[in-house]
Order: structure tokens, then sequence, then C-alpha cells
């Protein structure tokens, strides 16, 4: 029976199969240009970080503020009603309760268009009633309700609220300035709060959530363009991030910045004026471009979300859009720029006279039109508005002179570890697996980058040389615990050594990972990078390739005939 075990070939060992399937997925990962991780840009699919390969770096300015402000609704209501009703309005009373709710009566002789109103300040609790000649409007929201609404109507863009222990703070996504933000609270009779020292709580720039965010949506955006899932973009503060593009020139690295910009779509309400309806985010898949086979129009398919659909319906019944849609026409902005524009089809509108629409067709003239606004539904919106503050060049020379010497640095490495390793044990039946494991784990880590996306910069590089001292280590450990003097014991003594060897292995490897772990969650850029690389170095190897050294290492001696059957504990 223990011959039985010794003669066992290693092609039928599962640890060497594991290595070896491992091996094969990793070298087509990395040279066959085809699959989701494929590239065009040389001669492997790695792709490489700036400072290896070149590239530009940009840094975006993220518009906007976060105030503590503060007004009274019947104020609000009075200045916001009078863009509805041109003959003002009286209000009859109104009240802010404890728990922050609040409502706000008011009197007009002009009709009253509900759905318009309930568009207006935000909320659906919105009562009308009409006697005689005239109509009173409760309109019942919370204070933090009216002045999001306020905001959000003078600015024309998405204001957000955060309670905070001492009050609300507002973000207000677009470029604005203390000045021009007290100006508009002293027209509803408000102000910007002020802290015990009598400075404004008022800051530019925009909160963490929403820097991070906007991070988030870049990386899927300009990541899945550049066939990275992990573009290196940092934020500096809560007002900059900074891009960096690998291998891509500065125009085109502009152009990529540029492009994914804030998505929204408008309706036209009168001459050219015209409201928002909803952002990207309200955008929840995109369909392929089809062709109308009737016709030989082209449409993109795509829906929406369902606060999406009832705000699209709400929007287009209020201005009279379902009515007369030529009056109404839709319009797809991209960064202030209509990309899109056509009325609502006749079906369209009479349905949203009754419910909302979920699926949507946008048609087009062409194929070509018809692929640019895919792009532009699939970019989706950023939370806030972004302008590009700086730019530069790297020259990629200096880089690539770095890639040789890491190279060069990593061979010399694995040469010395192989020179040290076959002095000390003068058996080639131990320092070859030794080497070659060590070698096995930097193409399985290459192609592992590969498939999840992970550029290579220096910080990288780093951790696979990393990751070969510390693999050798391991090896090591093992050598060391199962041969003494050329040979290893029997099959009882080898299993228990074996497992101590593996005890200080795992042990050293939780270790590491937890010392690595929060630079993945906490660090940013080269940290990250050089933390992610050697996480996933020390899995691959005590998963996959010190087992496999185990079995290989048993094999050669065992065919070799250098088992000390006397070799006790």
């Amino acid at each position: 029976m223990i011959e039985e075990k010794k003669d066992k070939p290693l092609y039928k060992d599962y640890k060497v199969i594991m290595l070896v399937a491992a091996l094969l997925i990793a070298v087509a990962a990395i040279f066959v240009p085809i699959g989701p991780w494929s590239s065009d840009k040389g001669m492997t699919n790695i792709h490489y970080g700036l400072d290896i390969e070149g590239g530009s770096t940009i840094y975006l300015k993220l518009n906007g503020a976060v105030a503590q402000v503060d007004a009274a609704p019947r104020d609000i209501v009075k200045m916001m009603a009078a863009s509805e009703f041109k003959d003002g309005i009286e209000i009859v009373s109104s009240t802010v309760f404890d728990n922050g709710s609040a409502y706000v009566t008011f009197r007009t002789a002009e009709p009253v268009n509900k759905t318009r109103l309930e568009y207006l300040f935000g909320t659906n609790d919105i009562h009308v009633s009409t006697t005689g000649g005239s109509s009173q409007v409760n309109v019942t929201s919370s204070k933090v309700g009216f002045i999001t609404s306020y905001l959000s109507h003078v600015y024309n863009t998405e204001v957000v609220p955060y309670a905070l222990s001492n009050g609300t703070e507002y973000e207000i996504r677009t470029a604005t300035n203390s000045g021009e933000l007290s100006g508009h609270m002293q027209a509803v009779g408000g102000s910007i709060l002020k802290d015990s020292a009598g400075n404004l709580l008022y800051r530019d720039g925009t909160t963490q959530e929403t820097v991070q965010t906007t991070i988030d949506v870049l990386n899927s955006k300009l990541g899945n363009g550049l066939g990275v899932k992990d573009l290196p973009i940092r934020s500096i503060g809560d007002e900059y991030i900074q891009i960096d593009f690998a291998g891509v020139d500065l125009a085109d690295a502009r152009k990529l910045v540029e492009t994914p910009g804030k998505f929204e779509i408008r309706i036209q309400t009168a001459g050219t004026e015209s409201a928002h309806v909803l952002y990207g985010d309200s955008i929840e898949s995109v369909g392929v471009v089809g062709q109308d086979p009737s016709t030989g129009a082209y449409y993109v398919p795509f829906t929406l979300n369902e606060a999406g659909a009832r705000a699209l319906q709400q929007v287009a019944v209020s201005t009279g859009a379902t009515v007369n849609p030529n009056m109404h026409p839709l319009a797809m902005m991209l960064d202030g720029d209509i990309v899109y524009n056509a009325p609502l089809s006749q079906s369209a509108a009479s349905q949203l006279n009754s419910q909302p629409i979920y699926s949507w067709q946008a048609g087009t003239s062409s194929r070509e039109e018809a692929q640019t606004l895919q792009i532009h539904l699939r970019a989706g919106a950023l939370p806030v508005n972004v302008e590009i503050v700086s730019a530069g060049q790297v020259d990629a020379t200096l880089g690539q002179g770095f890639l040789r010497g890491a190279i060069l640095a990593g061979l010399i490495a694995i040469l010395a570890v192989a020179l040290v390793i076959y002095n000390h044990y003068r058996r080639p039946e131990i320092v070859i697996p030794m080497v070659a494991t060590s070698i096995s784990e930097v193409v399985m880590l290459l192609g592992l980058a590969v498939i999840i996306g992970q550029e290579l910069d220096l910080a990288s590089i780093a951790g696979i040389i990393a990751v070969i001292g510390t693999g050798i280590d391991h090896l090591v450990i093992i050598t060391e615990e199962v041969v003494h003097e050329g040979k290893m014991p029997s099959e009882k003594v080898y299993s228990s050594r074996i497992g101590k060897a593996f005890m200080i292995i795992f042990g050293a490897a939780a270790t590491t990972v937890i010392a690595m772990s929060p630079l993945v969650f906490l660090g940013f850029g080269t940290l990250k990078g050089f933390a992610i690389v050697t996480i996933a170095g020390v899995f691959i190897g005590v998963l996959i390739a010190r087992p496999a050294y185990a079995a290989v290492l048993k094999y050669l001696l065992t065919r070799r005939g250098m088992v000390d059957e006397k070799m006790t504990e």
C-alpha cells in the first residue's frame, strides 16, 4: 500500500492538476488576444500603469457646495408660486411641527394645475378645494423638503439634504458660491447658518459620498472603455479628482473625460424654456440598436426605473406634452449639449395620461446616430457637474526603463535564490521544483491581474517581487520540515511534518493578508495596487503553488529512493 502511494504519478495528483490548470488559464489570459480582457496595445493583454506606459493625468473639479441654511416654508411657497400664478397668491396659514413636517395653505383666483404643483414642490400631498371663483391649496411636506425644492428650483439642479446631529446640510450639485447662495436665501427671508464662532456653515465642494459615487461612475465608464476594471482615480479633498490614463495621449484623455458627462432628459415648456425630467441614473437598462422593418428607421430601446418613469409622466402631464406632443419635445442632454431631440409619439402621450411608461424607444434616422445615442444613454449621469482644471502628459521612456529594471531585478532575485538554495541542499531535485514553482506563481499572478483588470504599475511590480520573496520563504519552510540530509522521512513522519509546515505558512499568510487589507479599503492609487497584488499572490501561493510543490518534492525524492524510514520526529 505504501509503495503504491509512492509510485502514484503526478498527473493524477489533484494538487498538480490544479497548478497546471491555473497556469494554462493564466497563460491564455496573458497572451490570447480574445475574450473580455483582450488588449490591442502589445504582445500581451497586460495593462501597465501610467508610470510605466506613459500617458496623461487629468484633474477634475467637482462643482458643488455644501451648506446649512434656513428659511420659512411660507416664504418659500410664496416665492416659488409666483412663477406659476401671475397675479400672486395669498398665504392663508403655515405651520412647522416639532417633528419637522410642515404645511402651507394659500389662496389664488387663477386656475390650479395640481400635477404641476406636485412637480414644483416635490410632494404628492397637495389638496385643492375650489369655492366660487378662487381655489385654496394646501401643500404638505417638511421644512427640509420645502428648502430642498426651493434650492433645486433656483439652481435648476439636484439638491440633496443630509441629516446631521445639529440640523441639516444641503449639497447643491452645481457651481455656486456663498454670496450667490446667501442672495437666494435672503430672497425668501432666510440665510446661511453660522457656527458658534460666527463662521458661515458653507464650503465649496461636495460630500465624501458624492466624491466616491463620482469615482465609482467614472471608474465604470472610463474603465470599461479602456478595458481596465480598476482605473487609478483618486480624490483630493472634497473638490478635486485625479485620473491617470496609461498609454493615452492628452487629447484622447480629455475626450474620454468630457464624453461621459452629466446626462439629463429635459422637456420643452414654452418658447426656449425647458424643465428637468430625469438624470441618467434613472435609466435602468439600454438595449442594442434595432431597426423597424416597416419604416427602416433605427431606434435604441431603454427602460426607466420606477422613479424615472413616474417623473417623466408627471412632467409630461404638467407641461401639456400629452395633449400637444409636438410643442413639448423631449431633449436628451450631455453636459448641457443636446444629443437627441424629439416629441412624444401619439400613443405614448395618450398612455402617459393614465399611467407611467417604463420601456421606451428613441428613434433616429441612421444607425450611426442610434449607436452614438446608445453610448450616451449607457453613460448614465455623474452626480455632479465636473470641469477639467489641469492636465498633463507623462513620457513613457522613463517608465519603460523602470519596467526593464524591475524585470531584471526579479530575474536576478530568482537566480540568486536558486544559487543559495543549491549551495545549501546540493540537490537539483529540490532547486528546480522550487524555482519552477516561484516562476509559476508570477505567471498565475500576472494572469489574474489581466482577468480582474488590474493595472500593473511600479508599486504592483514591487508587490510581485515581494510575493517572490515570500513564496521562496514558504518553500524553504516546507523543504526544511520534510528533508534532512537530502532525504525525506517515512509516510507517517512526513504527514506530521508537512502539517506543521503548512500551519506555519498559513499563519504567515494570514498575517500578510491582515496587514495589507487596510490598504485595499483605505488606500488609493499605488498603495491599493501594491496591496491587491500582494494579497492575490499570497492566496495563489497558499492555495495552489505550495501544495503542488510539496507533492512534486515528495514524488521526486521518493522516485529516487531518497527516503529514510528510520527518520523520526
